[in-house]
C-alpha cells in the first residue's frame, strides 16, 4: 500500500502556516462584527429613522406656511351695449390677472391626539433601540458560535496532527524492524494503513476549518481574508449568584423589554382614539396680492388689491359613523393582548433560564471531567507507547490508545466550547451578554 508523502507534507505546511497567522482575539472580532455586520447595520439604520420621527418637524405642533401664485391670460371678442344706448365691439380683446398669496395654518387644539401620537414616537424610538439590541445580541451569540466553531476545529486539527506524527514514528519503527526481520510485514502495512486514515481525517478537518472561516467572515461583514486564526483560550467569566442572574432576566431581559414598551405605546394609542370625541380649533391667516389687467370693456382697467385675512374655526365630529369607537375598543383589546404577552414571556423567561442555568453548569462539569480523562489517557498512550517499543503490546493495542487519547483531545474540545456558549446563552438570557469582557 503506497502512500501519498507530497500530501502529508503540504498538510503539515498548511497547518504550519495556519500556526503563524495572526490572531483574531475575541474582543477583535466583537469589535468587527459591531462595525461591519450588514444585519446590525441596517438595524441601527431603523433606529436612526426612528429618531428621525421623534423630531419637532414630525410632531404635528407646528404650522403649516403656504404660498400660492397665479396667472390668467384672456383673449376675448366682445360686444358691448352702454345704458347711454351706445354700443362697442371688441374683436381680439386682451386681459390679464395676476395673484399670490401666503396662507398660514395652526391648529390649536385637536383633542390632545398630537400630544398622545408625540409620545408614542418617543416610545417607538425607545422601541426601536431594544429591537437594535435585540439584533446585536443575536448577531453576537452567532458570531461566537461560528468563532468557538472555528477554534474547536483549529484544536482538532493539531491533535489530529499529533496523531499523525505518532503515526509516521511508528511507520519507521515497524519499517525499521521488518528490515532486521523484527517483524513480518504486516506491522509495516498496518501503519500505512493508520497513516492514510489519519491523513484523511487532516484533509477533512482542514477542509471544515477552511469552510468555518468563511462563515465567521460573513458576520464580519467580509472584511478579513482566509488568512487568519482565532484565539483557542476561553474564560468563563459568570461571576452572579444563581437568584441574582434570575431578577437581571425578569428585568433586563430584550424580549421583555420589549413587551413593556409595546405596553407603553398601546396605552398612548387608546388615549390617542380617545381624542377624536374631542373639537379641533385651528388658526388661518392670508395675505394676497391680486392685479386685474381688464380690456376695453371694462369700467375699471386696471385693479390692484393687497389684504390680510385671518379667522378661527372650529371642528366637531359629533359622530364619525361609529369609527371612533370601534379604534377606541380596538386599542382597548390591542393592550390587554400586550400585558398577556407579557406575562406569557415572564412565564418562558422563568423555564428557559432554569433550562439555560442547569445546561451552563453541567456543561462545564463536563469539560472538568474531560480535563481529567485527558490526564487519564496521556497516562495510558505514554505506557502503551513504552511497552509497543520493547514489544509488550502489537500494534493493535498501540493503536486503540492511540485513538483513546485522541478521542478524549476532541471530546474535550468540545465540552470546552460548548460550556462556553452555554454561559453566553444564559447572559443573553439575563440581558447582561453585552454588559461582560469577552
Amino acid at each position: 500500500m503506497s502512500i501519498n508523502y507530497n500530501l502529508i507534507i503540504a498538510i503539515f505546511c498548511c497547518v504550519t502556516i495556519g500556526k503563524a497567522q495572526d490572531i483574531l482575539t475575541q474582543e477583535q472580532a466583537v469589535k468587527l462584527a459591531l462595525e461591519n455586520n450588514y444585519g446590525i447595520k441596517i438595524a441601527n439604520n431603523a433606529v436612526r429613522v426612528a429618531e428621525n420621527n421623534t423630531s419637532i418637524l414630525n410632531s404635528g405642533f407646528l404650522p403649516t406656511l403656504t404660498g400660492n401664485a397665479g396667472a390668467t391670460y384672456n383673449l376675448d371678442n366682445t360686444e358691448a351695449e352702454f345704458s347711454n344706448g351706445t354700443s362697442t365691439v371688441l374683436n381680439g380683446a386682451e386681459s390679464d390677472r395676476y395673484n399670490a398669496s401666503v396662507s398660514l395654518n395652526y391648529t390649536l387644539f385637536d383633542g390632545l391626539g398630537r400630544r398622545y401620537n408625540y409620545k408614542s414616537l418617543k416610545e417607538q424610538y425607545q422601541l426601536s433601540d431594544l429591537q437594535a439590541r435585540e439584533t446585536i445580541e443575536n448577531t453576537i451569540t452567532q458570531l461566537f458560535s461560528i468563532y468557538y466553531n472555528v477554534a474547536q476545529l483549529t484544536e482538532n486539527l493539531d491533535a489530529l496532527s499529533e496523531t499523525l506524527n505518532v503515526s509516521k514514528d511508528r511507520l519507521v519503527r515497524a519499517q525499521y524492524q521488518f528490515d532486521y526481520g523484527q517483524n513480518t510485514k504486516l506491522g509495516v502495512l498496518n501503519a500505512e494503513v493508520d497513516i492514510n486514515n489519519d491523513s484523511i481525517n487532516i484533509i477533512s478537518a482542514a477542509q471544515q476549518l477552511k469552510n468555518a472561516k468563511r462563515d465567521l467572515n460573513v458576520v464580519l461583514g467580509n472584511t478579513l481574508g482566509t488568512d487568519f486564526s482565532v484565539s483557542t483560550e476561553v474564560d468563563f467569566t459568570l461571576k452572579f449568584q444563581k437568584d441574582s442572574l434570575f431578577n437581571k432576566a425578569k428585568t433586563r431581559n430584550v424580549a421583555l423589554l420589549q413587551t413593556e414598551k409595546n405596553i407603553a405605546i398601546s396605552q398612548l394609542d387608546i388615549k390617542s382614539s380617545k381624542s377624536g370625541y374631542l373639537p379641533t380649533v385651528g388658526l388661518n391667516g392670508t395675505y394676497g396680492w391680486n392685479k386685474n389687467n381688464n380690456n376695453a370693456a371694462s369700467f375699471v382697467a386696471v385693479s390692484t388689491n393687497t389684504g390680510l385675512s385671518g379667522g378661527v374655526n372650529l371642528t366637531w365630529n359629533l359622530f364619525d359613523g361609529g369609527g371612533t369607537i370601534t379604534r377606541v375598543k380596538n386599542a382597548k383589546v390591542n393592550l390587554e393582548s400586550q400585558q398577556l404577552e407579557k406575562e406569557n414571556i415572564l412565564i418562558g423567561i422563568e423555564r428557559d433560564f432554569e433550562n439555560a442555568w442547569e445546561n451552563f453548569y453541567n456543561k462545564l462539569n463536563i469539560y472538568n471531567i474531560q480535563q481529567q480523562n485527558i490526564m487519564t489517557s496521556e497516562n495510558n498512550f505514554e505506557r502503551t507507547k513504552e511497552q509497543f517499543k520493547i514489544g509488550q503490546v502489537n500494534s493493535i493495542e498501540f493503536r486503540q490508545a492511540q485513538l483513546n487519547l485522541l478521542n478524549a483531545e476532541l471530546s474535550r474540545n468540545q465540552a470546552k466550547y460548548d460550556a462556553k456558549l452555554a454561559e453566553l446563552q444564559l447572559l443573553q438570557l439575563s440581558g447582561e451578554l453585552l454588559n461582560v469582557q469577552f
